[in-house]
């Protein structure tokens, strides 16, 4: 593979360049991204909301690497490799509740929800449900280290990765207020995006407040671009904030409850970050939302939308209503992350540039990738 060279990327702000087109459209390179930049950090994978009940079993295929979420009988939520330990098959095809044990349908091998191997039938032989060299112990479903916060399954695959709370102990520190239980909206407050670009640039549009006139003229209309700030905390996240959020309201006035406890600043204020590599976050005095980014491809990708709110019981014609309206926010950004995806073909792109004054949390994520590139690139070098 021929590596690109990163160092106008890891230039200032005002003299960068972003990451070369190679990095939106080859096969190559985004095969080292998910390993250097999704494997080795903590990525979003799915949410809690997805497996809600004790045995509830969700297949889930993440760049390639075919897993498994289910909460064990504990409560706990668990990710694992969905394959049996004995010939690699496919245990959960589809979404279904675990009565028993996780079966496999091709030898009935059977592993209980935390992931240990309870049965062998046959293994030596019929009648013989036990071998020398079949250690059940030893072959328990292969875990993926995992962690919940704000209900997002977050995942390092490489198992390298710090601590979650070490590693995203500013973000958790700057959104302590609302450290409090969240409760999905249910059918109504999911949704999907499958759209025609790299994962990256759905994060850099996220990222900034510099777009809004343009391509959201009915949110800048009441929330301008002047009304923003940046939120920049480098190698770790980015995004912007609006000093002017206003709340949904019914017809009659109605509103969704505030989260408990907050400070006056979120009476109007609201925040967007994205916590790298793949997870946009939204929190507002009333909502909370979580985009996991999915890389289907280089060129494709598709975000997973879910809304919270302080309340397990909430107005479900007003929770209709804010799903339909970010869902429209979302959607009104679709042709332009197309737009930037359609762009990387043209040979003569150099990755573009950065404004001073309003691109800054966007050139922060390319800083962080480019870094998390350059850190896995030196290792065979390290191992010398």
């Amino acid at each position: 593979m021929t590596q690109t060279d990163l160092s106008a990327v890891r230039r200032p702000l005002g003299l960068a360049n972003g990451l070369a087109n190679a990095h939106y459209i080859d096969p190559a390179l985004f095969e080292e991204e998910r390993r250097a930049v999704l494997f080795d950090n903590w990525a979003g994978l799915a949410v809690g909301a997805d497996v809600p009940d004790i045995g509830d079993a969700k297949p889930v295929t993440f760049l390639g690497m075919p897993l498994l979420l289910v909460r064990d009988r504990a409560g706990a939520v668990r990710v694992f490799q969905n394959v049996c330990r004995h010939r690699g098959m496919i245990l959960v095809d589809a979404p279904r509740k675990i009565e028993g044990a996780i079966r496999c349908p091709y030898h009935s091998w059977c592993y209980s929800t935390d992931g240990k191997l309870v049965s062998t039938p046959h293994v030596g032989g019929p009648g013989q449900n036990t071998v020398d060299g079949i250690d059940r112990a030893l072959l328990g479903l292969i875990e993926v280290r995992s962690h919940i916060w704000r209900d997002v399954v977050w995942i390092n695959v490489s198992g390298t990765a710090l601590p979650f709370e070490q590693a995203n102990a500013d973000l958790i520190a700057r959104w302590a207020e609302f450290d409090k239980p969240l409760h999905h909206g249910g059918a109504d407050s999911r949704f999907e995006l499958a759209v025609n670009c790299n994962w990256k640039l759905a994060v850099e549009n996220y990222c900034e407040s510099y777009h809004l006139p343009w391509v959201h003229p009915g949110l800048n209309s009441y929330s301008r671009l002047e009304d923003h700030y940046h939120i920049e905390h480098s190698g770790r996240f980015s995004g912007q904030g609006t000093l002017v959020y206003r709340q949904l309201a019914s017809e009659d006035g109605n509103v969704f409850p505030d989260f408990d406890g907050l400070s006056a600043k979120w009476e109007t204020a609201a925040e967007y970050v994205t916590a790298y590599p793949n997870v946009l976050l939204g929190v507002h005095r009333d909502h909370a939302f979580a985009i996991i980014l999915v890389p289907e491809s280089p060129e494709r990708t598709v975000e997973h939308i879910h809304l919270y709110y302080a309340r397990e019981k909430t107005d479900p014609e007003l929770r209709a209503r804010n799903t339909s309206q970010w869902k429209a926010v979302f959607e009104e950004d679709i042709f332009v992350v197309v737009g930037m995806q359609r762009g990387r073909h043209a040979v003569g792109f150099d990755g573009g540039r950065f404004s001073p004054a309003m691109d800054g949390p966007t050139h922060m994520f390319h800083d962080w990738v480019a870094a998390q590139l350059e850190r896995h690139r030196a290792l065979p070098l390290a191992a010398e």
